[in-house]
């Protein structure tokens, strides 16, 4: 008896094994994070899977912005795209030109059946990735702004407030000068050169970059960025760096590098610099402004949104469009969203986060980290609105080549800026035409 009942619970422990196990739907997301934000990136997809049993997210560093971008619409006419791909701020016009390619976010998480409100959004944020119709086409990510990180150590040594950046650029010139008569080989240095200083420094100042508000009107925009102000600033920046208050040390995020070892004591650069900082910097660092020129009517106004937004690409089935809708709506919880603020220096990108975080004390203890979110929440014209224009990759490095002509003497600013609008709206008439009907 004892045998036969010994027999039964193994031939149902046999058909308990047979059974399938639960699947779980597997959403592939490619990025473009590395270093600490990669460390970011995976422990908030790990922290969803930890979340519940239905789903798992696989993110997957690609390179940089414009590699995997590239990698992900040549996945997407092979039939294998990811499911969400994050794609910085000057690939929006291109996306939202790729018919056919995207989901539209706001549909994804109405179809999933997702309490979503857009209107939780920082307006200056979800307003880029709106179309002209209302419709959220991506989802707010990793957004961030140009500010001024500087070595407060540093300051010290050359007799200057530590608590005292400079707000101005004829400050920030002063400031860089006794930063050199005290030893500094590099006073100032700036990252993402063609966004802090013509990009956000047009918005900072309500002054065009491109017609048709800066390409939000229609793909018929057509760049501006050659006006005397921007003519005049550049200038002054090749004049520092022949006096050697300004030295450049190379495209997009490469001089970040130079400001955390310790070897620039300014730069003007991304928000998100911050979490990058906070972990490597061996000396005291504050947060201030974006420099303006104060006799410019207005200035101060707004900075622009930078960082990068996830979309997700056609092509995949019910179950793993859900599950992007579940991670969307992990994502835009106030505390996970007020984590990530606090942890990257990136915007918190809804209001409860914001308003999660200012009630936590978060800025009182870490002064400067709230300069980002003050820049972004100022009042918006069609002229500081933002940028959004096809091509834009092209014509930043298009711009990028010209300024280094500049910074090597080779260039007059208007020179400089003179071919790169020149060069620049070329891009966008091939894309206007590529783009037609």
């Amino acid at each position: 008896m004892k045998s036969k009942r010994i027999a039964a619970l193994a031939l149902a422990a046999g058909c308990l094994a047979a059974l399938p196990a639960h699947a779980v739907t597997e959403i592939t997301w490619w990025h473009s994070m590395g270093g600490a934000l990669g460390e970011w990136v995976n422990d908030l997809a790990d922290g969803f899977n930890k979340s519940q049993t239905e789903y798992k997210v696989v993110p997957t560093f690609k390179g940089g912005y414009d590699v995997s971008m590239t990698a992900a619409i040549a996945a997407f006419r092979a039939g294998n795209a990811p499911d969400i791909l994050q794609v910085f701020e000057v690939g929006t016009a291109t996306m939202m030109a790729s018919k056919g390619a995207i989901v539209p976010v706001a549909k994804v998480m109405a179809d999933a059946g997702q309490k979503w409100d857009p209107k939780i959004y920082i307006p200056a944020v979800a307003s880029y990735y709106t179309a002209s119709n209302g419709q959220m086409l991506s989802f707010p990510f990793n957004s961030s702004t140009t500010v001024l990180h500087y070595n407060k150590d540093a300051f010290k040594a050359a007799g200057l407030d530590p608590n005292k950046p400079p707000t101005t650029w004829p400050e920030l010139v002063l400031d860089a000068a006794k930063l050199k008569a005290s030893g500094s080989k590099c006073p100032f240095t700036t990252s993402w050169q063609s966004w802090t200083q013509l990009e956000s420094f047009s918005a900072w100042h309500n002054v065009p970059f491109a017609t048709k508000d800066n390409g939000f009107g229609g793909m018929d925009a057509r760049l501006v960025f050659n006006g005397p102000l921007q003519v005049r600033h550049i200038q002054n920046l090749a004049n520092m760096a022949k006096q050697g208050l300004f030295v450049y040390k190379g495209r997009d995020s490469v001089p970040d590098a130079s400001f955390i070892s310790g070897e620039c004591a300014m730069i003007t650069g991304s928000s998100a610099l911050y979490g990058d900082i906070k972990r490597n910097a061996k000396f005291a660092a504050g947060i201030g402004t974006l420099p303006y020129y104060p006799d410019v009517p207005g200035a101060p106004q707004n900075t622009i949104i930078g960082g990068a937004s996830l979309w997700v690409l056609a092509g995949h089935t019910p179950a793993e469009y859900k599950g992007v809708a579940a991670f969307f709506a992990y994502l835009s919880r106030p505390d996970v969203a007020a984590a990530s603020h606090q942890r990257t220096g990136y915007l918190p990108v809804t209001i409860p986060a914001y308003e999660l975080t200012e009630k936590s004390g978060f800025y009182q203890k870490n002064p400067g980290t709230d300069v980002s979110v003050n820049q972004m929440i100022r009042k918006v014209t069609n002229k500081s609105r933002g940028i959004r224009l096809g091509n834009f990759v092209q014509i930043r490095t298009i711009i990028q080549e010209e300024l280094e002509g500049v910074w090597a003497g080779k260039l007059t600013a208007q020179q400089g800026l003179d071919e790169a609008v020149k060069r620049g709206n070329e891009q966008l008439e091939r894309f206007e035409q590529a783009n037609k009907g």
